[in-house]
């Protein structure tokens, strides 16, 4: 059977691990697939570097739309990222009936439910296992393995940056702006790590797992999004003396409504950084490696755990879907897996809950004056807003406040579930006390039991 021709739009550092994995384990793949896979031409603007990388007898082009244009292409594997001609590109791809495979998060997360309609109705489809944790396939998984489950909640590292920040500032006691800069000299971190660091990037995927969660739209605009850059040595520490481990998570969850607190159903889609239980899996995975928790009904927890970067494990994931593609290539469109796990017309209409509403529990770090009766009132305005605690952790005074010479300490709270509204409202009247002497630090927990 004549080999599946393959366009590739940027030879970049996935573009170039794909061939090559492609090009080693071509016979390995020809068995799994039943038929050859071929990256036959190449688009790149780098036409010279290009055409190095690949050797003779592939096509090497600057422009891109002579690769969609080729018939004898029938996947067109767009590695260029972001918003702009990628869109263009991969829209007038399934324009002309080609199926796409990419791993453009960001794309997708932004403009997935119009790609995705499109694809639907030209009968092709759009492959983006590279897309959410590089190597781990958590799409699959998603959408396939854990099919009979009705998923309840995702959490994961889903960005190697951060979590190798993270890791710094937890084993040699860096702050964060530190860390980010050693992560920088090794190769983890951007020189503009602004999409990393602020969990732009997390949230694109996380917005990805919850569509295929749950069989709602992409939503990305609906995503709360919070960064490391505020995070301090301080409260690593901290954490760790209470038992937890603070991480950078992608967090959905289905909330089931209770009318009796007003609650409607709807779904959480949230990043942030949150203390995690130190026994917990997920909170010993260490440096750049990425990991996954999924909860559903039948399966309970299970755990997808690797290289969420990097060339060839990225690439592995971008043959895999050229693989899932070339078994279904010849396949009725009704029969295949959709994109996003639900049949199109059986999407749901599930909202996503502003932060607000989220229930979840917190720790607290407060900087206050050394006297007596502050952990009262600070006590007591946790139990006025219903906010039980967990565990609170005191100081020794170890440092005085300016001319006053008054003694300052550290408070830590760690309180039980409540909504983020109360939660945001205790803590501006804490922070109104006159004997709490700076910002008050919050950090969200998640138990993910």
């Amino acid at each position: 059977m004549k080999p599946i021709q393959v366009g590739l739009l940027g030879i970049g550092v996935v573009g170039s691990g794909a061939f090559n994995v492609l090009r080693r384990n071509q016979e390995e793949i020809k068995r799994r697939a039943g038929r050859g896979i071929e990256i036959t031409m190449v688009a790149d603007l780098n036409v010279a570097r290009a055409q190095e990388l690949v050797g003779p007898g592939v096509t090497v082009v600057s422009d891109a739309r002579a690769v969609i244009a080729n018939p004898d292409i029938d996947i067109v594997i767009e590695l260029i990222g972001g918003y702009g001609i990628a869109k263009t590109l991969v829209l007038e791809a399934i324009a002309a009936g080609k199926h796409v495979v990419t791993a453009n998060k960001a794309l997708l997360a932004v403009h997935g439910t119009e790609i995705f309609a499109a694809a639907s109705a030209k009968g092709v489809m759009v492959a983006f296992e590279a897309a959410v944790a590089g190597g781990i396939p958590i799409i699959k998984a998603l959408r396939e393995g854990l099919t009979a489950n009705r998923i309840q909640w995702v959490a994961g590292i889903i960005n190697g940056t951060t979590n190798f920040i993270l890791s710094e500032m937890r084993d040699k006691g860096l702050d964060f702006a530190v860390a980010l800069k050693e992560a920088q000299a090794l190769g983890y971190a951007e020189a503009d790590p602004t999409f990393d660091i602020e969990g732009v990037d997390a949230a694109h995927k996380a917005t990805l797992m919850a569509s295929i969660a749950f069989g709602v739209p992409v939503q990305f605009d609906k995503a709360y999004v919070e960064g490391i850059t505020q995070l301090g040595a301080a409260d690593i520490k901290y954490a760790e003396q209470l038992g937890y481990r603070i991480k950078l998570l992608g967090i959905t969850k289905r909330r089931q409504g209770d009318v009796t607190k007003r609650q409607a159903d709807g779904i959480e889609l949230r990043v942030h950084p949150c203390l995690v239980p130190a026994k917990r899996l997920i909170a010993n995975v260490e440096g750049a490696m990425n990991a996954v928790v999924v909860n559903g009904d039948a399966v309970g927890n299970t755990l997808y755990y690797g290289k969420g970067a990097g060339s060839e494990p990225t690439a592995s994931a971008v043959i895999a879907d050229l693989v899932d593609i070339t078994r279904l290539h010849t396949a009725d469109a009704a029969q295949r897996v959709p994109h996003l796990a639900f049949q199109p017309n059986a999407m749901s209409d599930l909202v996503v809950l502003p932060m607000s509403e989220v229930v979840t529990s917190y720790y607290l770090r407060l900087r206050v004056a050394d006297e007596t009766g502050v952990l009262t009132k600070v006590t007591g305005i946790l139990a006025e807003a219903g906010i039980s605690i967990d565990a609170v952790l005191q100081r020794e005074a170890d440092e005085v406040c300016g001319e006053s010479q008054v003694p300052q300490t550290d408070v830590i709270i760690l309180t039980h579930d409540c909504v983020e509204a109360c939660m945001n409202a205790a803590i501006a009247q804490m922070q109104a006390l006159p004997t709490v002497l700076g910002p008050i630090t919050r950090i969200r927990k998640e138990e993910l039991a």
